[in-house]
């Protein structure tokens, strides 16, 4: 159904939830992939988000067809907002399209729920050596309903600080390990220096709730914001949700990159990696790239520290890349065999060995921080990784009780549609299309939409 407002309500009802999603297909102009890898009895399609770890998993992919033989691999790698849209749609709808998904731990458990996914602890029992007790406990359950993993983690990540200890050293700057985001917003007053091409702090203002929802979500947390009160009122609209907005949008303006509402993660990669921004907050994964000699110019002068606060005792998120399987796949076997490859202890080694151990998709097994090569590559941000997903709990990053689950997400299926709909509000405020007021005041109507569905069918 929709709302006065035309936001999409489904009650949260699983079937409800598959109309919700067939516009998302209609604004897809098509798929790009990698294409098949070679002719076989099997041919695998997987859906991937096209990020770096994505992107060297289908580099080597051949070494997988290599060991399987007659499983061949399609990848379909498509941008962050669109992979969703994509496999939401396919997933909810049964199109059978895929073999193989990448979702988040904000679908796991919804989607198992509703019987779209396969349920994969059988399939982890019984494989010998994968060890799933070895995947870290907060991300294994994120991907967890019932106590069985419907989902399988390729990366975990939180968020934190990336600062250049060059140029705090040269301006006489000292970043503390539990800065504050007054703290940070001061040290981009003072390191920004648009003359020389160097952005005081680059944040995500690109919409989607994938995007930019997600670090200013953990921003509107510690600032004692929420998304709904424990009665499902609509909360954007309080004191604390607008004093978040005022201080991301002032930051963004006037000390973030060029650009700035149309930045996302891959454009804020970037611009920090070309020594472009002197600070960056964002997922605990970018560190990979941000060190790697032959992806970034400022290897080796970072430093990491926790994502900044003003009220709570930590602000960030936690978040997992994992692979699931369609309940109506075909192939159930030979795709599991490839969810194994590519999540498994012996991948990581794989990256490390021929790519660089900065590649390593971190976040996800505890013995990948135990490897010698690891620790000595990932020194400077290994330890802060761990810090940040352990202290993501949402005890910890919240100020009053909420009546759902998530941190910089609300776990129910509107917010795919409410997410982007209020990013897209985020977004034009910072671009000063709309006033600060008018963005907060219509994203306020939105959640209002969805939080009396709830408080209707309680």
């Amino acid at each position: 159904m929709r709302s006065a407002t035309g936001l999409k309500v489904s009650r949260a009802r699983p079937r409800r939830l598959a109309g919700l999603v067939l516009a998302a297909v209609l604004v897809l102009s098509g798929c790009a992939g990698a294409g098949s890898l070679g002719a076989g009895d099997q041919t695998i399609v997987v859906a991937i988000v096209a990020n770096p770890q994505m992107t060297d998993a289908v580099a080597l992919s051949e070494q997988f067809e290599r060991d399987n033989p007659g499983v061949d691999l399609k990848f379909v790698q498509l941008p962050e907002n669109q992979a969703r849209a994509k496999i939401t749609a396919s997933v909810a709808t049964e199109g059978g399209e895929f073999d193989v998904v990448m979702i988040s731990n904000y679908e796991a458990a919804q989607w198992a729920e509703y019987g779209w996914l396969e349920n994969l602890q059988p399939r982890i029992d019984a494989s010998q050596g994968y060890d799933a007790d070895d995947f870290l406990p907060s991300i294994r359950d994120s991907l967890s309903y019932r106590d069985s993993m419907y989902a399988v983690p390729f990366y975990g990540e939180s968020s934190f600080l990336a600062y250049r200890k060059d140029l705090f050293a040269k301006a006489g700057l000292t970043m503390p390990e539990r800065p504050t985001w007054r703290q940070v917003a001061e040290f981009a007053r003072e390191l920004d220096d648009k003359q020389n091409g160097i952005a005081g702090i680059c944040l995500r203002g690109k919409p989607g709730w994938g995007e930019s929802l997600a670090p200013f979500g953990t921003v509107m947390n510690t600032f004692g914001g929420r998304w709904f009160d424990e009665d499902w009122n609509a909360r954007l609209s309080s004191p604390e949700v607008r004093a978040a907005a005022e201080f991301y949008v002032n930051l963004v303006r006037n000390y973030g990159s060029v650009g700035a509402s149309s930045a996302g993660f891959s454009e804020c990669g970037t611009n920090y990696a070309q020594g472009e921004a002197a600070m960056w907050y964002d997922a605990t994964v970018m560190a990979g790239v941000n060190e790697d000699p032959a992806e970034s110019k400022v290897a080796g002068k970072s430093g990491y520290v926790a994502a900044p606060v003003a009220k709570t005792e930590a602000s960030g998120w936690l978040y997992s890349w994992a692979l699931a399987m369609p309940k109506v796949t075909e192939h159930k076997d030979a795709a599991w065999r490839f969810m194994r490859w590519m999540t498994d202890k012996q991948y990581v080694h794989t990256v490390g060995e021929q790519l660089g151990w900065t590649r390593v998709p971190p976040g996800s097994r505890q013995s990948t921080y135990e490897i010698p090569e690891y620790q000595e590559a990932a020194k400077a941000y290994a330890q802060p990784t761990l810090d940040a997903i352990r202290s993501a709990r949402q005890e910890n990053v919240l100020t009053k009780p909420v009546p759902y689950q998530g941190i910089q997400f609300v776990g129910i299926p509107e917010f795919q549609d409410l997410g982007t709909r209020v990013s897209q509000q985020l977004s034009a405020a910072i671009a000063g299309q709309v006033p600060l007021d008018e963005a907060l005041a219509q994203s306020q109507q939105y959640a209002r939409a969805v939080g009396d569905s709830y408080q209707e069918t309680r």
